[in-house]
C-alpha cells in the first residue's frame, strides 16, 4: 500500500515491531508452561499417560480460512482499494499545485511567493495526516474483525475439548512447537464447527 508522495515524502505503513525484550520473555512463559506440562505428565505415570488427549489448532488459519475470516478479508480488501485510489488522487491534486506553483514562482513577489509555498507545504502535511490516520482506522478495523473471530473460535476449540475428552489443546504457531505430527491437527474441524454455528 506504499506510495511515492511529492517531495520524497511518503506514508509509512509498516507497523510498529515490538521489543525484542518482551518477545524473549513471552517465549520463556510459554516454554515455562510446556515444560511444566511435561514433568507432570512424567510424575503421573505411564499409566495416565496413556489416556493423554492432546490435539493442536492453527489459530491463524482457521481465522483467514472460516467463512467469517474470509468475508472480514473482502471487507478490509476494498477498503485498502478505495484508500489507494484516493491517495491516487491526491496525490494528483499536490503534484498539479506544486507544478503550478513552480511554474508562477518567477512572475511572484516574495511574499506572494511564500504564501503559495506555505499553501503548498500545508496541503501537503494535511495529505500524509490523512493517510496515516485512514491507514490506522483500517488497520484496527481488521485487528478486531479478526480479534472477534478468534475469540469465537475459542469458544468453538473449548467446547470441543470438553465434549471430546481432550487433555490438552495447543495453538501451532506458539514459538517453542517445534514439531507436530498432523495426525493430531483439529483446525478444519473447528472450522466447520464455527462456520455450522454462523449458517
Amino acid at each position: 500500500m506504499s506510495s511515492n508522495l511529492p517531495q520524497g515524502q511518503c506514508i509509512n505503513h509498516s507497523s510498529p515491531k515490538p521489543k525484542q525484550g518482551g518477545k524473549i520473555k513471552m517465549i520463556g512463559k510459554r516454554m515455562g508452561r510446556v515444560i511444566g506440562i511435561v514433568i507432570l505428565l512424567g510424575g503421573l505415570g505411564s499409566a495416565w499417560a496413556a489416556d493423554f488427549k492432546i490435539a493442536y489448532v492453527d489459530i491463524q488459519k482457521a481465522v483467514n480460512e472460516c467463512n467469517a475470516g474470509k468475508e472480514a478479508k473482502k471487507v478490509i480488501t476494498k477498503e485498502v482499494e478505495k484508500f489507494q485510489r484516493l491517495i491516487a488522487e491526491r496525490q494528483k491534486e499536490l503534484q498539479t499545485m506544486k507544478e503550478s506553483l513552480e511554474k508562477q514562482a518567477p512572475m511572484l513577489t516574495p511574499d506572494a511567493r511564500g504564501v503559495r509555498e506555505k499553501e503548498y507545504q500545508n496541503k501537503l502535511r494535511e495529505f500524509q495526516r490523512w493517510g496515516e490516520d485512514t491507514q490506522n482506522e483500517i488497520n484496527q478495523k481488521r485487528v478486531e474483525m479478526e480479534r472477534n473471530i478468534s475469540m469465537g473460535l475459542q469458544k468453538v476449540i473449548q467446547k470441543m475439548g470438553a465434549d471430546e475428552g481432550y487433555t490438552l489443546i495447543l495453538e501451532k504457531n506458539e514459538s517453542i512447537v517445534l514439531y507436530v505430527s498432523k495426525t493430531i491437527e483439529i483446525t478444519d474441524r473447528v472450522i466447520k464447527v464455527y462456520d455450522a454455528q454462523k449458517k
